[in-house]
């Protein structure tokens, strides 16, 4: 009997599963209501979502955000006006009686509380207040007893079809002129950053209406964007030809992308598959895709199945250069999460501190554990906020998956490195990571999107997976082995897009080395530094060493001399705005350390190390104040982890 690689019984037994769960409770798939399990629904809407308050009625929170300001794509708000009702909706264009899914906001203006009835269940709207609902266009909606007309939510239009066709997969995307989004049968309805529908693969055919529309197709960052205008003919079939253009190519350099913090599933609109994941990869030319087991809120952890199953393999759809791998998030919201790529075998722990349990045993210990695993390991998402002193992280105890364990598990070698670029703002991150390189650890550039193959809208979530990568130099072919290799020897940049390169050279003898190399020296050396970078997006390059910015100037080359006069590293760093070529708030892009050791001495910044310190002091009183802790053993546990963390700084001084 035919069994497909790509769902093994006990992949699909989990897939199948998860449908119960999102067919029961919707987007959250009845996690734990903790606040970012809360704000799922909302975050579908993120310019909104980033104005509401912590209040405990989000529904009221997000229809106050949107007051005067245009109804965002994707929702329908029906007003209960003190007498009567009025429905806000832009139509959709429909082929088939076939109904789409629809979010309605209702917005109460009423004095009393009204129940509202959708396709039999009913909600209690309270005065002055407000409910978001899943609908669709076919939904039965009633209010007080009132039945909704909602044919206004659809348009017929003519059938036509579109043939896509590019020679190799593709990032499509299909709109018509008021940004409707056009997929293939049977494909998700999927969203990036920028709101831009999109779908992957090459000769595909779909129903369209026979109206003006807009084809673009890209191909990940390594790749521009093609764009043609279409007007198919009514009932027949119109072929588009279309190809993005290469911009560079990595893997001639040597180099290969990875994005190493992607779940197939995590709660969601959709369940995530494993041919979805396949199709994604292929379709961003991706080479290296780490698929994380993990948990949301609660006990279960989700594609666990699925690494029990393939882990130490790669995954059915790999290639010579296409990797995929099953890995793991390991998470604690107090202390921080860490992504695992390579592991040989799952793990014994997955988290800790969630539902009340202790935060026990330490980061540090399931580190260690995913280390004898031979997995190669990253702080995920570290900051989320700029960072200039460590009371700004450390003093608090908010559960918001801050990387406190970080400054611990870097100096006694626990992790490879940290996500530089993550789906939050970077400045704090970028800040903490030029401190810890800067006293004496030497960690990876890196970088991971988070996102959820199980999420169609959800702002930086429901992007592609490789929206961000980190780029390593293999010096051979491509492997799991090969890449986690490169990433423990520092051999990395991490970019939104812009290719980034760094050298520095010994004016005395010509040698010259690339990041996650190390340059000989003696005191008074002169170096030269050379940055470059390809992509238009660019807009700044920097140069930057333990003592701080070494040049700036615009994007191409940016070269500056220096003389060493004691151990240092430095780091290239490429900026610009906001830009269609990233799936992000802004450009960036940063390298690894090129390690500038002198007289026999590594880069141990008496600053760095004494913040670093600083940084450790304050974590042991936040894990006495608002650790979960179930014995004074398991506090021990921790403080022994921190005291040998700060005696390694000690030696550093």
């Amino acid at each position: 009997m035919y069994r497909d690689p790509m769902l093994p019984p006990v992949v699909a037994r989990a897939l199948a599963e998860y449908r119960t769960l999102l067919a029961e409770h919707g987007i959250t798939w009845g996690e734990p209501p903790l606040g970012y399990v809360r704000m799922m629904s909302f975050l579908r809407f993120p310019d909104e979502a980033y104005q509401m308050s912590k209040e405990p009625d989000l529904d009221r929170a997000f229809r106050d955000a949107l007051d005067g300001h245009p109804t965002p794509d994707g929702l329908t708000v029906l007003r209960l006006l003190p007498a009567g009702l009025r429905l806000e909706a832009r139509p959709l264009a429909m082929l088939s009686e076939h109904p789409l899914p629809c979010v309605l906001l209702i917005d109460s203006a009423r004095d009393t509380a009204t129940p509202v009835r959708v396709d039999g269940q009913t909600h209690l709207v309270p005065a002055g207040g407000a409910r978001l609902i899943e609908i669709t266009t076919g939904s039965a909606l009633t209010v007080a007893g009132e039945e909704v007309d909602l044919s206004v939510l659809t348009r017929a239009a003519v059938p036509a079809r579109l043939r896509l066709r590019a020679g190799f997969p593709c990032r499509w995307s299909v709109t018509t002129t008021d940004g409707q989004g056009w997929y293939p049968a049977g494909a998700d309805r999927r969203r990036d950053y920028h709101g831009v529908p999109f779908f992957h693969g090459d000769d595909l055919v779909l129903d369209v209406p026979a109206e003006p529309l807009t084809v673009r197709a890209c191909r990940g960052m390594e790749y521009g964007t093609a764009e043609t205008a279409a007007h198919p003919a009514p009932w027949r079939e119109t072929l588009v030809e279309l190809a993005p253009e290469r911009l560079y190519d990595a893997a001639a350099r040597g180099w290969y992308g990875a994005d190493l913090h992607v779940h197939l599933n995590w709660a969601g609109d959709i369940v995530g598959t494993p041919a979805a994941a396949a199709a994604m990869q292929h379709g961003e030319d991706l080479h290296v895709l780490n698929l994380v087991a993990g948990n949301v809120a609660g006990e279960r952890v989700y594609d666990r199945e699925a690494l029990q199953h393939w882990a130490g393999r790669d995954l059915p759809w790999s290639d010579a250069s296409h990797v995929a791998r099953m890995g793991v998030e390991y998470r604690n919201d107090l202390l921080g999460h860490v992504h695992a790529f390579g592991l040989t075998a799952p793990p014994s722990i997955y988290h800790t501190g969630f539902l009340g349990q202790a935060d026990w045993p330490p980061n540090g210990a399931a580190c260690g554990e995913l280390k004898e695993l031979r997995a190669v390991l990253g702080y995920a998402h570290p900051f989320h906020g700029p960072i200039l002193e460590p009371r700004e992280i450390t003093g608090s105890g908010e559960r918001n998956c801050d990387a406190r364990a970080l400054v611990v598990d870097a100096a006694l070698g626990l992790v490879d490195g940290m996500e530089l670029l993550h789906f939050s703002e970077i400045s704090g991150t970028v800040s903490v990571y030029r401190r810890l390189i800067g006293a004496g650890n030497r960690l990876a550039a890196l970088a991971g999107t988070d996102t959820m193959l199980s999420f169609t809208r959800q702002d930086t979530v429901s992007s592609p997976p490789g929206w961000e990568r980190v780029y390593a130099r293999l010096g051979g072919p491509l492997s799991a082995e090969s890449f986690a290799n490169a990433v423990r020897h520092g051999r990395t940049f991490a970019t939104t897009g812009p290719w980034l390169e760094l050298r520095v050279t010994d004016e005395n003898t010509g040698v010259a080395r690339d990041v996650g190399d190390t340059l000989h020296l003696r005191p008074g050396d002169r170096v030269t530094v050379t940055a470059r970078t390809i992509g238009p997006e660019v807009e700044r390059l920097e140069l930057h060493t333990a003592g701080g910015l070494l040049a700036v100037g615009p994007a191409g080359e940016l070269s500056a001399t220096l003389d060493v006069l004691e151990p240092t590293y430095v780091v290239a760093a490429a900026a610009g705005g906001r830009h269609p070529r990233s799936l992000h708030r802004e450009v960036y892009a940063h390298t690894s350390p090129v390690y500038l050791d002198v007289a026999g001495r590594h880069v141990a910044r008496a600053e760095d190390v004494r913040w670093c310190l600083e940084w450790l002091t304050l974590l042991a009183g936040t894990v006495r104040e608002h650790a979960r802790l179930d014995s004074p053993d398991q506090l021990r546990d921790h403080l022994d982890l921190i005291e040998k963390a700060a005696a390694v700084y000690k030696s550093r001084l």
